[in-house]
């Protein structure tokens, strides 16, 4: 596991990707939901998903939400939920809190009671998709902020059977390699010396002009 909690409240389909991606990175990632089938769908991809009713102070604090380093709130479509959660979960401690916003005008709000970032998943989903369609080597995107995001490619063919080390793949496209993918397993914060192998994936944190370079290369 890495060193980063996360607790994602709220598990709609933009919770649990959120939650589930998360938990496939390496991260100890607690699930939190009203729905009891929502929860069940979830258990056995994150590290403890809970059913309980995040809108009551007590219970966030109950289960230690005050000790996570990262919030994610999900429960955009209710959007009083949304506010009263946010609220109270950075009230309680959270160093960073991510809500999802359903407007403008939601976001705001969002922003003023002490979200550190708020998310359009549409319109996120709509700049993925932009990536996906303009590139043949990248197989997800997660912006992390107008400069950064986390990006899965596919290893190159003239990567295969070379080391990290050999490709320095930070001074020539300036991508930073977070994980490599190979088949069901993921290798967290890889070694130099590790050789990249046929089928192998990469997550990189990279800025948008890195991406260009790699996909012009």
């Amino acid at each position: 596991m890495s060193g980063k909690q996360f607790v994602v409240i709220g598990l709609g389909r933009f919770g649990s990707s959120v939650a589930t991606t998360l938990y496939s990175l390496g991260c100890d990632v607690l699930a939190i939901d009203s729905s009891e089938e929502r929860v069940q769908r979830i258990s056995d991809s994150v590290t403890r998903a809970v059913q309980a009713d995040a809108t009551d102070e007590k219970v966030l604090r109950s289960l230690g939400v005050r000790n996570f380093d990262v919030a994610i709130i999900g429960t955009g479509t209710d959007i009083q939920t949304s506010l009263m959660v946010t609220l109270m979960v950075k009230e309680l401690g959270v160093k960073t809190v991510v809500a999802k916003a359903l407007n403008e005008l939601h976001a705001k709000v969002l922003l003023k009671i002490g979200a550190d970032r708020v998310i359009f998943p549409e319109k996120e989903a709509g700049i993925k998709l932009a990536h996906s369609l303009t590139s043949s080597n990248i197989l997800d995107f997660i912006e992390l902020s107008p400069e950064y995001n986390i990006v899965e490619i596919m290893a190159l063919r003239d990567w295969i059977g070379k080391s990290l080390n050999e490709l320095k793949l930070r001074q020539r496209f300036g991508l930073n390699i977070i994980a490599i993918k190979r088949e069901n397993n993921i290798k967290i914060t890889p070694s130099a010396d590790d050789i990249i192998m046929e089928g192998d994936n990469l997550f990189v944190i990279a800025s948008i002009d890195s991406i260009n370079k790699l996909n012009n290369s």
